[in-house]
């Protein structure tokens, strides 16, 4: 539940928007359920329309670096036009859709450090619009994507960050203009010659994209991108073992071979190496990540499947003022 906001267009006396989340979680493909509670002003109002939307944090290439901000990605009119009498509160339950490719942000109940969510409610006023009441939601994973993600786990992978950037995958038919990337280090076998794993999902009803992209170390001083992608129905994605997968992909890779994975079980995952596979984004490393000290504070094993590399980094609240304080700013 967000706090209860006056409405700043409206001015002293204006009505109040408080959004309700009874379970502020949901899934991608899924629905968060709630209601908007409108406590009246003083005097009759006229509402256009009650809005909900969904936020996230991006990031964008900007020159030579990155920029950081926060983007709207999906609206949903849960109210048309209505008179709100004086003295007189209204209640408006809604269902509000969530877009297959919606980011994760929680695993096993665990926040993924450098991911941050909420949906914002607006009131829409004779031409007034008041971004009024922001709230934290938790987007956890398809079983789909669990299952791949507990291979990371089971594998050894440690977890790094989570961003979301700017950009459309090559290849990949995607819908909304960005994409998530969940970054891991590699097992300590595995040292010095893989630095680090990308892993990026795109769901959609029929199935899930799996797209993963190895820094892995070529020779002295230099590094080379690998990339591999792999689309098949959710069934067969849960069917796989992801830890024995991801090991025998590692272990082609970081011998120098030509790395496939999964071809026997649910498609294929191709060989994508070298620049331009992100489109007009190039490779990783033009992209200058930051991200703080990978996942903190919280003990591994949260739940059966997890493995030791899997711990919770909480969201803290001076990330999600960034996003959202940041966002009412510039209305």
């Amino acid at each position: 539940m967000g706090l209860k906001r006056v409405m700043g267009a409206f001015g002293v006396g204006g009505p109040k928007v408080d959004t309700v989340l009874p379970g502020p979680a949901c899934r991608p493909g899924g629905t968060l359920d709630g209601e908007v509670r409108i406590t009246a002003a003083d005097y009759k109002v006229g509402i256009q329309r009650v809005t909900l939307s969904l936020v996230t944090r991006i990031e964008v290439e900007h020159g030579d670096g990155e920029a950081t901000g926060s983007v709207e990605f999906h609206r949903v009119d849960v109210a048309g036009e209505f008179t709100l009498e004086a003295k007189s509160d209204r209640v408006i339950p809604f269902q509000l859709p969530v877009p297959w490719e919606t980011p994760i942000t929680e695993f096993y109940g665990m926040p993924l450090h450098g991911m941050v969510m909420g949906v914002r409610t607006e009131l829409a006023v004779a031409k007034a619009v008041d971004k009024g009441d922001l709230d934290l939601i938790s987007v956890t994973p398809l079983p789909s994507q669990e299952r791949v993600l507990d291979g990371f786990g089971q594998a050894g992978f440690t977890f790094k960050g989570a961003d979301v950037e700017h950009g459309h995958l090559h290849g990949v038919a995607q819908q909304l203009p960005f994409y998530q990337e969940i970054e891991f280090f590699p097992p300590p076998a595995y040292a010095g010659r893989v630095t680090e794993v990308e892993l990026t999902f795109v769901a959609d009803p029929g199935g899930l994209a799996v797209i993963l992209e190895a820094d892995k170390r070529s020779g002295l001083f230099g590094s080379s991108d690998h990339v591999f992608r792999l689309h098949a129905g959710h069934d067969d994605i849960a069917a796989m073992d992801w830890a024995a997968e991801l090991t025998g992909w590692l272990d082609a890779l970081a011998g120098g071979h030509s790395a496939h994975l999964g071809a026997h079980n649910a498609g294929h995952f191709y060989n994508h190496g070298g620049p331009g596979h992100y489109g007009e984004h190039g490779h990783h490393d033009e992209h200058g990540h930051r991200h703080g000290p990978g996942w903190g504070g919280v003990a591994a094993g949260v739940a059966a499947g997890a493995a030791a590399g899997f711990v919770g980094g909480m969201v803290a609240d001076e990330v999600i003022e960034e996003v959202f304080e940041g966002d009412d700013e510039e209305s």
